[in-house]
């Protein structure tokens, strides 16, 4: 092997025979990227964010994969190995087995969020295989980067019905233990993953199981083609090779460019031949639409997120803070839960100058306080235990250029309001074991659930980053005191694509869903709409009967009654805080100019008004 690497790194060829084409093929398309195989720079990894994305796109190909990586899970903690799964751009997504080596691959990055395509780490078995679009196995040497010798890899991708490449199981261990059955092992488990994918959907399609082995149908090896209208329209891997055709014929070759028989013929006999006489044994399933089925056009519906649906009020404080943030003053948004202060903030975002840039979101109360520091500030290589090789950017670093959204600011501990105060003061961070400054430059927004000045009182908030955050106050009414229930009820069942499906919501309906108190506000309702457009039928009129229990019976809630218009002030302090309001209203906002106008200090206007809010 080390013969082989030396001949191709200096005269850019192999001797016959010492190496598989695969990898030989494989080490040629490294060396045109521009890869030096010497190199020991490991892959950066995906921020905390990116991979959350990532994750959460990929979270039903991880529940598919899940039985299959349990089986394997046994057999890689007694080899010494770990189980990868990725998905279909190479990205690592999940790792299990024995954490002595789990430990030792994240010297070279091969660990969650950390993409291992070929065109990024060389040969490799995951990156390999999805180059190949086969199986393949890749030990020590082999790796066209040094760094990566310590690894013996075998990988299979993972192919769906229609041709698309999903992802790729592997197995790695040590390089110096060659486990001789890794590759059958991934390779029998990706297919069948593969054959679980024909198990549902398909509805109104014959699907046709085919081998020429009667042994062979009902497992994983059988051949499996999915036929609507005659034509072919998706098929296995075996079933392919069955017939003699790729993926490339789905969608184009019909029943009679394969058989001679027709689909009665399998169905009465159980076997049928192909036009070039080879007969094939196998049964023929008709799907009918099942329960299931009908649940499933759920996850074709808008995602919850459907917002930004805001009535003028509310459009009028996008219209303020959208100015705010172009003139770089941090805004607060204050709301119960459920109200929508995320949406709002990102709407903020995508009217405001900054709107080419990263929205970085970040739930503080979310967020371990052992983690928070690292997460939000970022960290070096070897800051921690546990710490990423490359280190991490951090959420600060990550909104740089655009806006930072900090959710639940009220529950960040007081140690770490004071590092985050001082970033604000001077526009850089230093990130955990680093001891040079980066420069950071964002608009900020923050969100809470909480009283933050009686929090400021009582010592749970500090009193200067609260006056440098809520520089300008918005507050998001909960939907019990909306005027407009009905209206936003309408907007949001259309959002959800009900007209196109002709699913009407009765008048009584829509009456008890707009009395209804929503403790949880705009979340609890899209959540409610969702839940009961997900389990009616087209066409379907929806009485009182298809609301859920609890807003059913609810007793209603009054709307509330137009504001009347306030008594003018009659007292020397009211008369202060009159014309401090009309000031700030004056000044759009601005705080310090609105205090200047006054001839008081900043603090000074925020105290009164804070005090009288």
């Amino acid at each position: 092997m080390q013969h082989a690497r030396q001949s191709f790194f200096s005269r850019g060829s192999v001797p016959g025979g010492l190496i598989s084409q695969p990898i030989i093929r494989s080490w040629t398309r490294c060396a045109a990227l521009g890869l030096e195989g010497r190199a020991n720079s490991l892959p950066e990894p995906l921020t905390s964010h990116e991979f959350a994305i990532s994750a959460e796109e990929a979270e039903a190909f991880k529940r598919l994969c899940r039985p299959e990586i349990e089986a394997l899970y046994a057999d890689a903690e007694a080899t010494d190995s770990i189980v990868i799964l990725t998905n279909a751009r190479g990205l690592v997504l999940d790792t299990v087995g024995s954490l002595d080596f789990a430990q030792r691959a994240a010297r070279v990055a091969l660990m969650p969020g950390v993409p291992w395509s070929e065109q990024t780490v060389g040969t490799n078995a995951i990156g390999t295989a999805l180059e190949e679009g086969c199986p393949i196995e890749v030990r020590g040497a082999e790796h066209y980067l040094e760094c990566n010798r310590i690894l013996s890899c075998s990988a299979a991708p993972i192919i769906g019905p229609h041709g698309e490449v999903l992802g790729v199981l592997d197995l790695s261990g040590p390089a110096e233990v060659h486990h001789a059955h890794a590759l059958g092992l991934v390779r029998f488990a990706a297919e069948q993953i593969e054959h679980r994918l024909f198990d549902r959907g398909f509805e109104h399609a014959d699907i046709v199981r085919l081998h020429t082995d009667p042994t062979m149908l009902g497992t994983p090896r059988e051949g499996v083609l999915v036929f609507e209208d005659g034509c072919l329209k998706a098929a296995n891997r075996y079933g392919l090779k069955l017939i003699g055709r790729n993926f490339e014929a789905l969608g184009t070759v019909t029943w009679a460019d394969l058989f001679q028989n027709g689909v009665t013929a399998l169905a009465d006999k159980g076997s049928l031949k192909r036009t070039d006489g080879v007969a094939l044994l196998g049964r023929l399933e008709h799907r009918k639409p099942t329960l299931s089925s009908v649940l499933q056009r759920a996850q074709a519906l808008p995602p919850a997120n459907i917002g930004p649906i805001f009535n003028a009020e509310t459009q009028r404080a996008v219209d303020r803070a959208v100015r705010l943030l172009n003139a770089d003053v941090p805004v607060l948004v204050w709301g119960e839960t459920g109200t929508g202060k995320e949406v709002f903030a990102r709407a903020v975002h995508g009217r405001s100058a900054r709107a080419g840039k990263p929205f970085v979101a970040v739930n503080c109360a979310a967020l371990p306080e052992t983690l928070m520091e690292a997460e939000l500030f970022g960290y070096q290589a070897g800051a921690f235990t546990g710490a990423r090789p490359g280190g991490s950017k951090g959420h600060l670093r990550e909104a740089d250029g655009g806006v930072l959204f900090l959710d639940e600011i009220g529950d960040m501990p007081l140690s770490l309001q004071a590092k985050l105060l001082r970033v604000l003061q001077e526009r850089e961070v230093v990130p955990l074991g680093g001891s040079r400054a980066v420069p950071v430059d964002f608009t900020l927004i923050c969100a809470t659930n909480r009283n933050l000045s009686e929090l400021v009182q009582t010592g749970g908030f500090r009193s200067d980053l609260y006056f440098r955050i809520a520089q300008y106050s918005i507050e998001l009414q909960p939907l019990r005191h909306r005027a407009d229930r009905v209206q936003l009820i309408d907007a949001i069942w259309e959002s959800l694509g009900a007209a196109s499906q002709e699913i009407v919501l009765e008048p009584e309906c829509r009456e008890r869903l707009s009395s209804y108190d929503w403790p949880g506000n705009f979340r609890q309702l899209v959540g409610c709409l969702r839940a009961m457009l997900a389990l009616c039928e087209p066409g379907d009129r929806l009485g009182t009967d298809a609301l859920p229990p609890d807003v059913r019976n609810a007793s209603p809630v009054q709307s509330p009654a137009p504001a009347k218009p306030e008594p003018p002030p009659t007292t020397l302090d009211s008369m202060t805080i009159a014309a401090m309001r009309e000031a700030l209203e004056a000044a759009k906002g601005n705080v310090s100019l609105a205090a200047r106008r006054l001839g008081v200090s900043r603090s000074t206007l925020y105290r009164r008004l804070q005090g009288n809010a």
